[in-house]
């Protein structure tokens, strides 16, 4: 879901990321200034768009500031700036992702489960603080055009058995290689192989499979592209994918400093569906409104700039 014409060139993540990987920071960010509240965000449409809506929300409801240290690039980063004081708050974390792949431990299928274990790491051992998901889990999803879902009758990512031998896949660059839920994981699981993978940014492979560039291609499930594209998301039938609800994180320095964010940060809990979050992002990777104009439209809509906190 990232837009690329939206986001730093590669050189400058990498040099952006192994500042915060070295515990190195940036001019002014170091350490936290007492009115303002630094938001991490990764570079994709969803993470950009929650940043902005948790910072209009803090500005709006607090005396506080805020600043974005943003188009991180990936949840291993976002979490770092918080571990090493870079920020203080993480717009969105996926809970199957940091129990798999930040804590490296095995994939868990219950979502409340799921979200227990990760909340008990992240407060024991990190001193941060869980909150509940905004209401939506953006999944990996194997997706093929809807004119080959309906050549072939595919509805489940099983039905791709025959065909995989013959068929290129883009997937997620960083999914490829991804220890438990990546793709040797997934082999051994459905017990097939694909001719071939092309990790790619995720934000190109929804117009490599539209153009038949690629035969099926790994994508996020709230995609607003899905629809516009007539894209057949394949159901995990196999319940291989672990749950990835979606929730801000914040470090518990920052709420014992202000603990005026903690109802700031619950006032999105449960508000943001599966659709509504494709909704939104289609709004920026469709229409090409800019994730902050998004982000502000969705909370004047919903009131909660005039008391009735979304209600």
């Amino acid at each position: 879901m990232k837009k690329i014409t939206r986001f730093l060139k590669v050189g400058i993540l990498l040099f952006v990321s192994t500042f915060i990987l070295s515990g190195c920071g940036f001019p002014g960010l170091n350490s936290s200034s007492q009115d303002t509240v630094r938001i991490a965000t990764q570079n994709t449409t969803e993470q950009q768009i929650m940043a902005y809506m948790i910072s209009d929300l803090i500005q709006h409801d607090t005396n506080l500031k805020t600043t974005l240290i943003n188009n991180l690039g990936s949840s291993s980063v976002s979490f770092q700036a918080l571990k090493n004081d870079n920020a203080d708050i993480s717009a969105v974390r996926y809970n199957g992702t940091d129990l798999t792949t930040i804590f490296g431990q095995d994939a868990i299928k219950s979502p409340s489960v799921t979200t227990r274990k990760v909340r008990k790491i992240f407060q024991e051992k990190y001193h941060m603080t869980y909150f509940p998901s905004y209401g939506f889990a953006d999944t990996y999803a194997f997706m093929v055009t809807g004119k080959l879902a309906r050549k072939e009758n595919l509805k489940t990512v099983s039905d791709l058995k025959n065909l995989a031998p013959k068929m290129t896949v883009g997937a997620d660059q960083i999914w490829v290689n991804r220890k438990g839920d990546g793709y040797t994981g997934f082999t051994q699981v459905y017990g097939f192989q694909f001719e071939k993978v092309y990790p790619m940014q995720i934000g190109l492979v929804y117009s490599a499979v539209q153009s038949g560039k690629m035969n099926a291609v790994l994508g996020y499930s709230t995609d607003g592209r899905i629809k516009s594209y007539d894209l057949k998301v394949l159901k995990d039938n196999k319940q291989f994918f672990p749950p990835y609800n979606a929730s801000p994180l914040a470090t518990d320095k920052v709420l014992k400093e202000h603990p005026e964010l903690k109802k700031v940060l619950l006032k999105l809990k449960g508000k943001i569906s599966l659709t509504t979050m494709q909704t939104l992002n289609a709004k920026v990777d469709n229409d090409l409104i800019e994730p902050q104009v998004v982000a502000k439209q969705f909370l004047e809509q919903h009131n909660y700039f005039d008391g009735k906190d979304g209600k």
